[in-house]
């Protein structure tokens, strides 16, 4: 079947005032669908990431790549009155505004929605904050960790006996970015029947909250804390992760039949009629010894074997981030991309897991260098002239 070749949102322009991760994150998926998207990047250095510790290639940033492919980098000091001027001029075409700063930083510069609604009225304008755009914890800066510990998240992960620990991955970044990326395309909807842009206010707090899901239910409806349980579950076994003959697998056998398949698996139909484990309740009750009876039939063999023979049940090998991204079904999913960058060359990146049959998206464009199309997008879009660039540069409003 052929397909449109048309991304999803080819036709859309975004202006893009956020840094970090969580705003960035949400536009560089708008960017794989298709969507135009103009990085307003201070002329100074840039995005916050550009900076950031960790691997560089040439020069460039493993993070600020991360999270911007598919843009296009315009430096531009907005703070002063002929770098607002420049940002209305590309404000009269835009779809979107997405914006992370402290809530009250741009209504100083004309740029708060209340400001922009009226003159530009089809305008979907997205704020990520740390707390919402109103209340007393409005003002407080926002970082993942923080947010981690304070929606009650931190305090369900970690080893039982342990200190509740954050999730590595900037997870509530990722997941508000998810979100933003969803309200947003939920607006632009929205509007093919209204005519109207809108205001949408999404905290990384209440994304936090949200992700609580049935562990915030449990405390909700049951009035206790769940327990931590670290690599296994508190009411649910075997699910954890046990020993191979050259590292740790993990399991997670969810259910009655689930559990008599893996004993059949393993070799021992029988420990699902024992009475040690012959119920869910049981096996809880007895995990430390189904997990040594487990374990000394799992040792027999290597991790990679048992993901083999165990691949009709839920398992699968604990790999190292080399042996994830090595693995040849990554490749064949599309997952790994490698992308010209006009400085750092070629440079691998994670891709885009939109896989859409008619309106595939384009996960293939670089991310930019700092100011990249800072003259392409004043001249084509703004109606600048090589002279008012060049006035601009001379006043330190564009790089």
């Amino acid at each position: 079947m052929s397909t449109s070749g048309r991304p999803p949102l080819e036709g859309i322009r975004i202006v893009d005032f956020s840094r970090v991760i969580a705003g960035p994150l949400c536009t560089q998926i708008l960017a794989d669908m298709g969507a135009e998207v103009i990085k307003i990047e201070n002329p100074d250095g840039g995005d916050d990431t550009r900076k950031g510790a960790g691997p560089r290639r040439n020069g460039e940033s493993h993070f600020f790549m991360t999270f911007n492919r598919g843009k296009k980098s315009v430096t531009l000091d907005f703070t002063k009155p002929e770098g607002q001027a420049v940002v209305h001029k590309l404000l009269a075409s835009a779809d979107v505004l997405v914006e992370n700063f402290r809530p009250g930083v741009l209504k100083k510069y004309g740029f708060d929605y209340k400001s922009l609604a009226a003159k530009y009225p089809r305008l979907v304008y997205l704020s990520i904050s740390a707390y919402g755009q109103t209340g007393p914890l409005s003002d407080r800066p926002g970082y993942d960790p923080v947010l981690q510990a304070e929606s009650g998240m931190m305090s369900v992960n970690g080893e039982a006996d342990g200190e509740g620990l954050r999730h590595a991955i900037a997870i509530v970044d990722t997941m508000t970015a998810i979100h933003a990326s969803s309200a947003i395309n939920a607006a632009l909807f929205a509007r093919t029947g209204t005519g109207k842009g809108q205001h949408i206010d999404l905290a990384l707090y209440d994304t936090a909250l949200a992700s609580l899901g049935n562990m915030g239910a449990y405390y909700l409806i049951g009035g206790d804390q769940p327990k931590r349980a670290g690599n296994g579950h508190f009411a649910s076994a075997p699910n954890n992760s046990f020993e191979t003959s050259n590292g740790k697998i993990y399991m997670a056998v969810a259910n009655q039949k689930l559990f008599q398949d893996t004993c059949k698996a393993l070799g021992h139909p029988e420990w699902a009629t024992d009475p040690r484990f012959a119920a869910l309740a049981d096996r809880v009750a007895n995990k430390k010894a189904l997990t040594e009876l487990m374990e000394a039939v799992l040792r027999t063999d290597t991790k990679e074997n048992w993901a083999q023979k165990l691949r009709h049940l839920p398992a699968g090998p604990i790999r190292t981030m080399k042996e994830a991204l090595d693995e040849p079904e990554v490749k064949r999913r599309g997952m790994l991309k490698t992308y010209r960058h006009s400085v750092a060359g070629e440079v691998p990146i994670i891709g885009s897991n939109y896989h859409f049959s008619d309106t595939p998206v384009d996960d293939t464009r670089p991310p930019p260098a700092l100011g990249e199309h800072t003259e392409s997008v004043l001249t084509g879009i703004a109606g600048l002239s090589a002279a008012d660039i060049a006035a601009l540069r001379e006043k330190k409003i564009v790089a």
